[in-house]
């Protein structure tokens, strides 16, 4: 087991502890907040070892869990790579693309893993339909949640529209040659619903759409690609996969058969994968435990959540 510690005992920070307690590939050593109120309160409700001391607490592990604002990532992950310790970083991965880059230099100098929790990677529905993704040309995604205050520090593009950012880079085997968008700000001081498309070079194209004021919380994203169309409802994990094959010469009674202007015969036919149930939050973090003791490339590495980071900056730009 690895010897792991938590920075930041906030919402998610307590889910994370929660979980990293549970697991088998763990072993929770306890958790820093530099709120001491904050600390000791979690420590007595749920009886985890606070340290008021940040650097204590990253002697004392093998892997540091940063579960704190975005704004003190960089710091907090530097740190401990310079004791030699793996991390593992909420997204976005940092506040900067600067501080990204310097993370991943300071990681490859250390010699240590990293890995970033877009958390979506790991969602059932996207884990059942990934790999059948192939080439897509046209994507569409929407991500819209009811307002809430927490994480309106930041643009609604680094808290919900990265989600899909990642998602989408991760099929999309091009890199992004354009990007426009839209974004405004009706509630709080940064935008809260935006609208993005990305082109990429091979001309696949990627219109994102994510609001945190919504009346209704949605999580769709549709993927259309030669011969088929894939839709994956991340909220609801549910997945749709339609496709077409050339049809048969002789169509059976039940058989849904389109012919197009050319008079070519297509067969439409269903797929249904099957979506196994999981907690895609302990399932990042313990195969984050796999690599670093299989000494493999974790799911999400550093360098992919500096892309991802590199593109939501991108469209932050684009406003």
């Amino acid at each position: 087991m690895l010897n792991v510690g938590v920075l930041g005992a906030g919402h998610l920070g307590k889910i994370h502890l929660r979980l990293l307690k549970e697991s088998k590939k763990y072993k929770l050593v306890g958790f820093y907040d530099p709120d001491t109120k904050t600390g000791k309160k979690v420590a007595e409700e749920f009886g985890y070892t606070y340290f008021d001391d940040l650097e204590t607490l990253i002697k004392s592990v093998d892997v540091v869990d940063i579960v704190t604002p975005t704004l003190s990532h960089f710091d907090c992950a530097s740190m401990a790579m310079n004791h030699g310790k793996h991390v593992f970083i909420e997204k976005p991965i940092t506040n900067t693309l600067e501080e990204a880059e310097s993370l991943l230099k300071l990681a490859r100098e250390k010699k240590v893993k990293g890995q970033v929790g877009h958390v979506e990677r790991f969602n059932p529905a996207f884990s059942a339909v990934k790999d059948s993704i192939d080439n897509p040309m046209f994507i569409e995604t929407h991500r819209l949640a009811e307002f809430n205050p927490r994480g309106t520090d930041v643009p609604v593009v680094l808290d919900l529209m990265i989600h899909d950012i990642d998602a989408i880079l991760s099929v999309v085997k091009s890199e992004v040659a354009n990007i426009s968008a839209s974004g405004v700000s009706v509630i709080s001081n940064s935008p809260d619903i935006a609208n993005a498309r990305i082109e990429f070079e091979n001309g696949c194209v990627a219109n994102l759409t994510a609001s945190r004021i919504s009346l209704k919380n949605m999580r769709k994203s549709r993927f259309f690609q030669r011969d088929a169309y894939i839709s994956v409802d991340f909220l609801e994990k549910k997945v749709e996969v339609v496709k077409m094959k050339d049809a048969p010469k002789q169509a059976g009674e039940f058989d849904m058969i389109l012919q197009n202007a050319e008079g070519v015969k297509k067969q439409i036919y269903f797929e249904n994968p099957e979506i196994l149930p999981n907690n895609a939050i302990l399932d990042e973090l313990e195969t984050f435990a796999d690599a670093i003791t299989g000494d493999t490339e974790p799911v999400v590495t550093l360098e992919q959540g500096t892309r991802a980071l590199r593109v939501a900056l991108q469209v932050i730009d684009a406003f």
